[in-house]
């Protein structure tokens, strides 16, 4: 049985559909399309991946974090002094080696002016030790490196990063990241520049 309207009519089907009946539900889209549209205008697609430039990135205080962990460590700790524009966005402290070797590593990260991110690693462990945990499986060594009249072993990292390795002080030290030769050499010679910080 079919359902007529009062009186006997049936409802109009798609094609009794008027121009105003159309032109309305267009209307209702749009309005829906435009709240859409307001509420994801901050939005962005990037296939490329995210964005790391500088004005970007948190922002972490490094005198403090280096100073805390000086006080909290048994060897000598640096403080880089890096050029304007490099902006500190990371730092973390971990466990490194096993046993009675076991230590620890002070990490502060930067990203650069290019967008691209070096990061120094300081600890009282031992070198093979240090560029397991910085470098993972990835680490292999590639050559060396000169920096402030220092010899800097370069090693493969993760992510198709770089490592340079060195002793400053009986504490092993570590410049790694995706950023440019340049950017590596400047973060290596600001932390042979630097005096070890008073625990």
């Amino acid at each position: 049985m079919v359902d007529t309207e009062p009186g006997g009519h049936r409802p109009p089907g798609r094609a009794g559909l008027r121009m105003r009946d159309m032109v309305g539900a267009i209307l209702v889209l749009l309005v829906i399309v435009g709240v859409l549209a307001s509420v994801t205008q901050s939005c962005s697609f990037d296939p490329g991946g995210p964005d790391v430039g500088p004005e970007n990135a948190p922002t972490v205080d490094v005198s403090a974090k280096l100073g805390d962990a000086a006080r909290s460590v048994t060897y000598p700790v640096r403080q880089p002094a890096t050029p304007e524009g490099w902006r500190a966005n990371s730092s973390s402290t971990s466990g490194v080696g096993t046993g009675a070797e076991a230590n620890s590593v002070v990490r502060v990260g930067w990203v650069t002016p290019g967008g691209r991110y070096v990061q120094l690693s300081q600890s009282g462990g031992t070198a093979a030790d240090v560029l397991d945990t910085e470098t993972g499986e990835s680490g292999r060594p590639t050559g060396t490196a000169e920096a402030g009249g220092v010899t800097w072993d370069v090693h493969t990292s993760r992510r198709d990063e770089v490592a340079w390795v060195t002793t400053l002080d009986g504490t092993v030290t570590l410049v790694t990241g995706n950023g440019t030769e340049d950017e590596f050499r400047t973060l290596a010679e600001a932390t042979l520049d630097a005096s070890p910080l008073v625990s």
